[in-house]
């Protein structure tokens, strides 16, 4: 390996990829223990599909990659070649993995569900009220020097309380934003999704109960039959869907058009969900309507324009930015990795999260394609 590598354990018996150095110690542990090289990237950069095959090189057995770079065909078919077993991304999506080509190579694919769902949940939370309150303008203006006195007009914003919540995607992330939201501002709740969220709905049922215990008015949970409907009847449009064909530029040039002018779109899921020039140009004939995002369409690059709107605000892809997320990913990754090369069972409970205990399972955490492979036991 050239100097862009790092090896850790070299005597290890089995040789396993990472293509970027992940945050804490205990993943190390997790695969020197299981008896792996590790040859870690040194570049702080997503690697490209020559590197990564630069990298696979003869003989790997297992693999931990991170979410833009393109685990394909070619690549996964090299990664086979070279012994590969088992690939985890490093993150809970994987959009970047053709899974159907790895399993048709017999190639595990894990991910990091679960440790990621209240983290990237803060963050929408944090966004939405930063658009609201436009705390990134204030705080521009008050660095700048500009603030000499207090004024009833200065950087008005939005009163979220017992407004409409429209939710696209009620999956884990999506639920616990909704539950943040909704009980912390007393909103009402307008969900799209694939099928019907029965907990969340339960769980309206019972805060309503406790609400109305209280003496206030309860509050709505409606499941939406369109995008149109939700669109245009929500204050906040908040997007959690997974990436696929009919996810692609959801929020298009006529679904912002049916917003409410003054409406805020919360983006921490999948940048191409929306059309970003088309919301470049919504928001600049309407600066009353605020876009709060985590994730662009063709990251890093922003669509031209986005980065001169005062009523977009924006952060870089950090929405499982915690010290104690980004470890727990890096070690349910490893254990996919060194679960797999050592011959356990796949999990099967209801979440990963037993394996950041003390007494973790004896088990790999996360293979997506485990049914698919017939490893179930």
């Amino acid at each position: 390996m050239n100097s862009d590598w790092k090896t850790i354990n070299p005597q290890g018996h089995f040789r396993v990829l990472i293509t970027r150095r992940m945050i804490g110690e205990q993943w190390i542990r997790e695969l020197t223990d299981a008896g792996a090289r590790l040859d870690i990237s040194a570049l702080d950069a997503p690697l490209s599909k020559a590197a990564i095959l630069e990298g696979i090189g003869s003989s790997c057995v297992g693999a931990i990659g991170q979410l833009y770079e393109p685990w394909d065909k070619d690549v996964l078919s090299r990664f086979k070649e070279a012994g590969g077993r088992v690939f985890s991304n490093y993150a809970v999506g994987y959009n970047n993995v053709d899974v159907a080509a790895a399993t048709s190579l017999g190639i595990r694919v894990g991910n990091t569900p679960d440790v990621l769902t209240e983290t990237t949940a803060e963050l929408g939370v944090a966004l939405t009220f930063a658009a609201a309150r436009r705390i990134p303008e204030g705080d521009a203006y008050t660095r700048a020097g500009k603030f000499t006195s207090w004024s009833p007009t200065l950087y008005l914003g939005d009163l979220l309380w017992r407004k409409t919540l429209g939710l696209v995607g009620p999956g884990r992330i999506g639920s616990a934003y909704a539950r943040m939201m909704v009980q912390g501002h007393r909103m009402d709740l307008l969900y799209l999704g694939r099928k019907a969220n029965p907990i969340l709905e339960r769980e309206m049922e019972a805060f309503n109960a406790f609400l109305t215990a209280q003496g206030e008015a309860p509050l709505r949970c409606v499941r939406a039959e369109s995008i149109r409907q939700l669109v245009s009847a929500s204050d906040v449009v908040a997007l959690f869907p997974s990436l696929n064909e009919s996810t692609k530029h959801l929020i298009n040039a006529e679904r912002l058009r049916q917003m409410k002018p003054n409406a805020i779109l919360v983006n921490v899921s999948r940048g191409p969900v929306v059309d970003e020039q088309a919301l470049v140009e919504h928001c600049r004939r309407n600066p009353d309507f605020h876009a709060a995002l985590d994730v662009y369409e063709q990251e890093p690059k922003l669509a031209p324009g986005l980065q001169e709107l005062s009523n977009v605000v924006m952060m870089p892809h950090v929405g499982s930015g915690t010290r104690w997320t980004r470890e727990a990913m890096a070690l349910i990754a490893a254990k996919n990795v060194a679960g797999i090369l050592t011959g356990k069972p796949v999990w099967t409970g209801p979440n990963v999260l037993p394996f950041l205990g003390e007494n973790p399972p004896d088990a790999v955490p996360s293979i997506v394609n485990a049914k698919e492979l017939g490893i179930l036991r």
